[in-house]
């Protein structure tokens, strides 16, 4: 008789976003005049930049040629895209070797797929509130998972604490749901503490285009011990809207080691094995993203999106309403007034205003009376969101 994984049964019935999906698309039936402003779910709104688009297209036109076609492709990356990121993280600062850097479908298949590389004994490191694909991949693999508290107190960027000691450490900076990031001198303790307790960190590092600050780091690796203790995931899904086009790259320092092995060679066989890597064309447009140009357009997009941030933070202190975020993330992490609970909070803002945002209990017992706006859409739905919100408070 077949057996399955009965830890999928400890899972929440739904992902998160499948019931905001729900609850809004029974909203709409009922109500089809709605004009609704979804500001829930992290999708961008504006197109590729022109740059990308050229590469692409160069990629479909070798597909289409004898001598450039390509067929299979190394599942690491093709060795101009692994450069490209290179020299992408030389210009802050931070000398990779390529064979460090591994080209993906984005980092939310990377940060799931890097835990076959360890054994499930290990215990899990995550902060309340949290991302929850970090948990669920740990909860379908039957890991011990526990949490540290991310709360108003601490800025929402708790600290290490030695009596909550982990073999796997969760980072998300600039952190989703709450958009806070870590500074240097922060970040440099967690460092320290994972190499003092031969712990490793995932370091979610998908935001890090809309970081402003000097003080806050583009990459771990800015900080002194992190290769031998982080990889590090990045994305570009928000720093180059690739969303819907699929990219992103992981980083696995030679220098880490752990139990006898280097992870650098376990995640390279696992990749060879399980994954078949990306699509040339994708890989040609994802390209051009790094090139002087590329870079050009991809901060005008990200500089659109932090007006939108602008639009929402200037109606929040008009309304007195606290949040974090914002400036160095494209999330605005805000308490919900009157001291609503999240989803309460769901519920006014689609019936009143016919906003869609994302309750922050969604994201874990300290996300309750929290919620998250995006600043993905574009100004003048932003700006109205903002209206509407203002009309009911």
């Amino acid at each position: 008789m077949v057996k399955v994984n009965k830890n999928y049964g400890n899972l929440k019935e739904n992902y998160l976003f499948a019931d905001i999906a729900r609850k809004v698309s029974e909203y709409q039936a009922a109500h089809p005049e709605a004009n609704i402003i979804r500001m829930g779910i992290g999708d961008v709104t504006l197109p590729l930049c022109e740059e990308v688009i050229k590469g692409l297209h160069s990629g479909v036109d070798d597909m289409a040629k004898a001598e450039t076609f390509k067929g299979y492709g190394p599942e690491q990356g093709y060795g101009f895209l692994q450069e490209a990121v290179k020299g992408y993280y030389e210009s802050y600062g931070v000398s990779l070797d390529k064979n460090e850097i591994f080209i993906s479908d984005g980092a939310k298949s990377d940060v799931g797929n890097i835990l076959d590389i360890f054994d499930k004994d290990n215990t899990v490191l995550v902060p309340d509130p949290v991302y929850p694909v970090y948990v669920d991949t740990n909860t379908m693999d039957g890991r011990n998972i526990i949490y540290i508290d991310a709360n108003e107190d601490n800025g929402f960027l708790p600290l290490p604490d030695e009596e909550k000691k982990a073999d796997i450490i969760y980072i998300c900076s600039p952190n989703n749901p709450t958009g806070a990031a870590y500074n240097r001198e922060q970040l440099k303790k967690w460092v320290d503490f994972a190499n003092s307790n031969s712990s490793v960190i995932l370091y979610d590092a998908a935001y890090e285009a809309f970081i402003v600050d000097e003080d806050v780091p583009r990459s771990i690796y800015e900080i002194e011990g992190a290769k031998t203790c982080a990889i590090e995931f990045c994305s570009l899904s928000k720093t180059a809207g690739f969303t819907g086009t699929r990219c992103g790259y992981t980083v696995v320092p030679n220098t880490l080691s752990f139990d006898g092995f280097s992870l650098n060679k376990l995640w390279l066989r696992r990749q060879t094995t399980k994954f078949n890597g990306t699509s040339y064309i994708v890989q040609k447009g994802a390209e051009q993203v790094f090139t002087e140009e590329g870079q050009k357009e991809i901060r005008a997009n990200i500089d659109y999106y932090r007006e939108n941030a602008k639009i929402i933070m200037s109606a929040l202190d008009e309304l007195g309403i606290k949040y974090t975020g914002g400036k160095n993330s494209p999330y605005i992490w805000l308490t919900c007034p009157n001291g609503m609970k999240s989803w309460d909070f769901f519920d006014l803002l689609l019936e009143k205003a016919n906003i869609v945002g994302t309750p922050g209990a969604g994201f874990g017992e300290n996300g309750e009376g929290h919620f998250r706006l995006t600043a993905f859409s574009n100004h003048e739905k932003t700006a109205e969101a903002m209206e509407r919100l203002k009309g009911i408070f």
